[in-house]
């Protein structure tokens, strides 16, 4: 069973809530650091390991530095998402830039950035060359197994999607490169979102394993990085269980062995670019319950709406919730947790059992760490919450005031209306 311990209680939320009225986005600082070194210990075997944090999960610069501090790279997909990486001191091949459909100035910044370029698309080299006055010396490619593989409900199937290069387009992309003076390589995919099963990233090493191995053979091209992409899950429900690191690693470890070593491809670097392990389940959003109505259904009405986290409406996502100062009451009552927008899928919990729920209670909504704020939206003119830290001494950092309505009508122009 999923851990529903949190890392604070009802009166140092209401403490909190004096000085940041809810909603507000709050983040356990020792718990992302914790669960970061984890990951680097779990795959402390591979010399080369690197975590490229997936900026677009929690794009605040006050997480990135801790990630940072950890040894974490970034992953960035964005014109915006470079300029955050640079603005907290991540550079150089520290940035894994991998984007599709991307502009010229994008691949020009990465570029300037000396970031690490995974491109997208064959045609991604000529466009590459025209824009940026040539290729990097470094370069590596997305792979998209196509049917070779399956995908999982977020992702979708490999065939499906819109991302990376077929085999085929693979192998004659690495030549074309080479010909044109690239001289280091990598290898990349991303084929799941939000896996629980730990055998999925370890049959992606050995897809990407054999074509290390194939690419020596048929090209004479040796790769410094295979990787493994993102998409480990985390257990959102409390019946699910987290990936286990430790296993994780130790089974890679066991195939890189297998297949690397006697390959004569040893030293390879493994690389991953999580966002969703690494701070998911250390954030959390703290809402108040505002209103009650009890029609077909019996409703509870938050101060939160779907701006502030858009994973229920968007998939149907659980999302756990706890009623603070009610851990222990009988969940005897069946609810509806609602915003307010003006869309009925602005729900956060439907039909969920919880203890009766008043006017006033603070209600925190589980695993909000990753595509939560990330997400959040203006529609209906809803204004988008502050972002907290909760920090390792137990004080709490502001790290993203709430916005205004001063920031909402800031990119109008008014003048000429009347």
């Amino acid at each position: 069973m999923k851990n529903l311990q949190l890392p604070f209680d009802l009166a140092r939320i209401r403490e909190i809530a004096a000085e940041h009225p809810t909603p507000f986005h709050l983040y356990d600082e020792r718990g992302i650091r914790e669960n970061a070194r984890r990951l680097l210990k779990a795959f402390g075997w591979n010399p080369g390991f690197r975590e490229f944090f997936a900026v677009k999960a929690t794009p605040n610069p006050h997480i990135l530095k801790i990630l940072r501090e950890q040894g974490f790279g970034a992953d960035c997909s964005s014109l915006a998402e470079l300029v955050l990486a640079e603005r907290v001191g991540i550079t150089g091949e520290a940035i894994m830039f991998s984007s599709n459909d991307t502009l010229a100035k994008e691949y020009l910044r990465a570029k300037e950035l000396g970031a690490t370029l995974n491109l997208d698309d064959i045609t991604h080299i000529e466009y590459l060359e025209r824009c940026c006055g040539g290729l990097p010396e470094l370069l590596s490619f997305r792979y998209n197994p196509g049917p070779l593989r399956q995908g999982n409900v977020i992702i979708g199937a490999p065939e499906e999607a819109k991302y990376g290069l077929t085999r085929e387009q693979l192998f004659e992309a690495y030549r074309i490169a080479k010909e044109r003076g690239v001289r280091r390589f990598g290898l990349h995919t991303m084929v799941a979102s939000n896996e629980l099963d730990r055998g999925y990233f370890v049959e992606t090493a050995r897809m990407l394993f054999e074509l290390a191995r194939d690419l020596q053979e048929r090209l004479d091209i040796r790769l410094e990085f295979v990787n493994l992409g993102g998409g480990m899950g985390i257990p959102y429900r409390p019946e699910q269980t987290a990936i286990d690191l430790e296993a994780l690693g130790a089974e890679i470890h066991a195939l890189y062995d297998e297949m690397i070593v006697p390959a004569g491809l040893d030293p390879l670097a493994i690389f991953t670019e999580n966002g969703r392990i690494i701070t998911g389940p250390y954030g959390y959003l703290v809402t108040t319950a505002i209103h009650e109505k009890h029609i077909y259904r019996d409703y509870i009405g938050v101060d939160a709406c779907m701006a502030n986290l858009m994973r229920p409406g968007m998939y149907g996502a659980y999302h756990h919730v706890t009623v603070l100062g009610k851990e222990q009451a009988a969940a005897d009552h069946v609810y509806d947790v609602v915003g307010s927008l003006c869309e009925n899928n602005d729900k956060f919990a439907i039909q969920r059992p919880l203890p009766k729920i008043d006017a006033g209670d603070v209600l925190v909504i589980h695993d909000a760490g990753a595509h939560g704020y990330a997400m959040g939206f203006q529609y209906n003119g809803k204004l988008r919450s502050a972002e907290l830290l909760l920090r390792e001494d137990g004080n709490v950092q502001q790290i993203r005031r709430a916005e205004t309505l001063d920031d909402y009508f800031a990119t109008l122009d008014f003048a000429g209306i009347r």
